[in-house]
């Protein structure tokens, strides 16, 4: 039976995300064990991995605007090609620091245009009430590579060196551009609603759609907008909180429980097997409050958001609390799982509140995005140099109290944020 394409589309792009955070779970883990073996302090085991994001942040309102002028389509092959490439040529060596910084700057600038890109496309093909379940689709993709990475990705170091990591990834990356180029098209018409035309689909634009792609983009209005900034709140304090557990739950699991990832098992994928279920969950359960005219699109949204933030935020608390494999793995998993099933809510809101410009708002809330990986992976990097600079010993609880903590409190504060000024109606024409 013949997949109609908007299908293909979204688990395309579903495998896309996949792949990027194989990429970024797979150097967390190969620069970890590289940079342990050699003396690198926390401190700077921080530096580099928030390097990513400096490039990441740069680019996601360049990728957003170049989706829009250009395509979703292209901007995504081209920006995989391009961090496929420098993972296949990265020597693995953290002695030389400056290589490494500009290779994953490089990687992140890359990676920046692939998710403005993704939901230029996605706004494109999937219809309004499909919305919430194929953005939910795709984005748990990010969860299952994580998980995937978590998995395999020690046994592979451990077997074959941290190099082959890179050489893994970088094949994964070529394999989905493969995929993506034979199979990716624009659609002839655009699924958001019945003869409307929110961005540009292909060259045989009409002449409605031509002025969509020469209209100017209201960045006053965006940047000001109440509704956007709830986003964008919220969406720093997801991702403050995902890029601290994913950068740094390897150096808890080694040095706060002194547990071997080899040696966890299956166990160790599980707080991001539990996003890839509860991101699915949220979109299913969401599109179903909508259709069924049980909540409004504004409510469901907030009900969502509120109900996912509040259980992470307590969840991250008491991470510390637990000084088994069990109790960690078991934490993280609901904090994680649940910061997933709040994505549902916010993530989604770009296409409601802008469809045509979904892209663009996305860039900029994703900006936010990965500034709070720059600063939160940065920061827990610093905290946990002081906490062994004042006890010399990060396995006792205290010292990973305040790592935890503040993700904690942010979600909490996001989700009253989201309470108060989120909407779900379209507030751009």
């Amino acid at each position: 039976m013949k997949l109609p394409q908007r299908y293909l589309i979204v688990i395309l792009t579903f495998i896309c995300t996949s792949v990027c955070y194989i990429e970024r779970v797979g150097f967390s883990i190969s620069y970890t064990v590289a940079a342990d073996s050699v003396g690198v302090n926390q401190s700077s085991k921080g530096t580099i991995l928030s390097t990513f994001y400096y490039g990441y942040a740069c680019s996601q309102v360049p990728g957003g605007w170049a989706a829009q002028r250009i395509g979703g389509r292209r901007v995504l092959l081209l920006s995989f090609l391009l961090w496929s490439l420098t993972c296949a040529l990265l020597p693995l060596d953290p002695n030389r620091v400056m290589l490494l910084v500009v290779a994953r700057l490089l990687v992140g600038v890359a990676q920046g245009f692939i998710f403005p890109s993704i939901h230029t496309v996605l706004a494109q093909w999937v219809p309004p009430h499909e919305r919430s379940r194929s953005v939910s689709l795709t984005t748990s993709g990010m969860y299952l590579g994580a998980a995937l990475g978590m998995l395999l990705l020690p046994t592979l170091v451990k077997f074959k060196g941290p190099q082959s990591v890179f050489l893994a990834e970088a094949a994964l990356g070529a394999s989905w551009s493969l995929l993506w180029f034979k199979y990716a098209t624009d659609p002839k018409s655009t699924a958001s609603g019945v003869g409307e035309s929110v961005l540009p689909v292909n060259k045989k634009m009409d002449s409605h759609n031509k002025k969509v792609l020469s209209a100017k983009i209201p960045w006053v209005k965006i940047l000001t907008s109440f509704p956007v900034w709830a986003i964008v709140v919220n969406n720093f304090t997801f991702h403050y909180a995902l890029y601290v557990l994913m950068n740094w739950l390897p150096t808890y699991f080694e040095l706060g429980l002194k547990l071997s990832l080899q040696d966890m098992g299956s166990s160790k994928m599980l707080p991001y097997l539990n996003m890839f279920l509860f991101s699915n969950i949220g979109g299913v359960v969401a599109d179903y409050l909508i259709t069924r005219r049980i909540l409004s699109v504004t409510k469901t949204r907030k009900f969502l958001n509120t109900v996912g933030f509040l259980v992470a935020s307590l969840a991250l608390v008491v991470i510390p609390s637990f000084r088994t494999s069990g109790g960690a793995v078991f934490c993280s998993s609901v904090a994680l799982g649940f910061l997933a099933l709040g994505r549902a809510g916010f993530a989604v809101n770009h296409m409601d509140v802008a469809p045509r410009y979904a892209g663009i708002v996305m860039g900029v809330s994703n900006t936010a995005g990965t500034l709070a990986g720059i600063v939160g992976v940065d920061l827990t990097g610093k905290l946990l140099e002081a906490a062994k600079a004042a006890s010399s010993d990060l396995s006792s609880p205290e010292s990973w109290r305040t790592v935890f903590f503040i993700p904690g409190f942010l979600c909490i504060f996001s989700s009253f944020v989201f309470l108060i000024f989120s909407t779900g109606e379209r507030i751009f024409d």
